[in-house]
Order: C-alpha cells, then sequence, then structure tokens
C-alpha cells in the first residue's frame, strides 16, 4: 500500500515534467485546410456528467455521424454506472506522462481540426491528454490551460447552450463554418 502510494506520486511527478516539456511544442496536423471536419472533446465527467449533447454538434455544424469523438475523465472510477461515453481516470496515469487507457490511444491516433476541452479545473490528467492530441483550433474555459487553448471561453461549464453560441459565433468569425 505505501509503495502504490509513492509509486503514484513519482508517477504524478514525471507526468507533470512531461507537460512542462510538452507545452512549447505544439501538435498541429500538417497540410490541414480551413473547415471544421473532425471534433475532439475531453469533457470532465465529474462536473459535467451530460458529455451525450456534444452529440449535437454534429446536426449545428452539418457533420457526419462519425465526425465527434468524445472521451470523458473522472477521478475515480464508479463500477456501479453505465456511460455511454468512454472514460479514464486518475489510476490511467503512467511514467513520463503516459495515459495506460485503450480509448484514450484510439483518441489520440486521429488528427482533428477542433478540440474541445471542456473542464473548468486545471487538472494534470485532462492537460496531459490536451497536449497529446493533435488539433488545428483549441477551445476551451478561461483560467484553465490558458497555454494550450487558442480560444476560451468564460462562461459556466454547465451553460452548454451558451458555450454552442459563442462558439459558433467565433467559428464563424475565424470562417471555418459557414
Amino acid at each position: 500500500m505505501i509503495f502504490r502510494a509513492i509509486q503514484d506520486k513519482f508517477k504524478v511527478k514525471s507526468g507533470l515534467k512531461y507537460l512542462e516539456d510538452e507545452l512549447p511544442k505544439r501538435k498541429v496536423p500538417e497540410n490541414r485546410q480551413k473547415g471544421i471536419r473532425s471534433i475532439a472533446c475531453i469533457v470532465d465527467m465529474d462536473h459535467f456528467p451530460n458529455a451525450e449533447k456534444f452529440n449535437a454538434l454534429k446536426k449545428e455544424f452539418g457533420l457526419p455521424p462519425n465526425a465527434i469523438q468524445i472521451i470523458g475523465y473522472r477521478r475515480g472510477q464508479d463500477k456501479n454506472t453505465p456511460f455511454s461515453i468512454q472514460f479514464y481516470t486518475d489510476r490511467d496515469l503512467g511514467w513520463n506522462g503516459s495515459i495506460e487507457n485503450s480509448h484514450v490511444a484510439e483518441f489520440t491516433s486521429r488528427d482533428y481540426d477542433l478540440l474541445i476541452n471542456y473542464y473548468a479545473e486545471d487538472l494534470l490528467m485532462l492537460k496531459l491528454l490536451t497536449v497529446k492530441v493533435n488539433a488545428r483550433l483549441r477551445v476551451g474555459f478561461s483560467g484553465v490551460a490558458n497555454n494550450i487553448n487558442d480560444l476560451m471561453f468564460k462562461t459556466d461549464l454547465n451553460d452548454f447552450t451558451t458555450f454552442t453560441s459563442e462558439l459558433k459565433k467565433y467559428l464563424r468569425i475565424f470562417k471555418e463554418i459557414d
């Protein structure tokens, strides 16, 4: 038990070091044209359990059914509650900032036009996944991961309607959508 706690502490320290090294390096897919054709969403399911709401963006942006990939984060694993969204937990933290979860591996293997960081807390596991995703444009909330996101909104995490309308407005300004 004590060994596990010490090991977890060192994993967190190695994750922080990895994050510090990766933040200056920006992963942007090569040769991607303007326009939103694929969206990735990282959702803090402890504070916003309705991650399925992101599927409404398909209709909003006129995207095909498989254009949106959603992954959730939970601090602890609740084995009694079924979730329709794949998620990862603190237990998935590996050495050197790795996240040892098959859903995360699949999620990070693709290139995206837009990454939505839907979390309002500055947590290591959320930021680690954010830096691992290849996305041309990154959107999040102000005050959280300011050095990672390109566009930040100052809205309440539970006010999904306002977030969606503001996102749509700014994507039109950037000429990413019609």
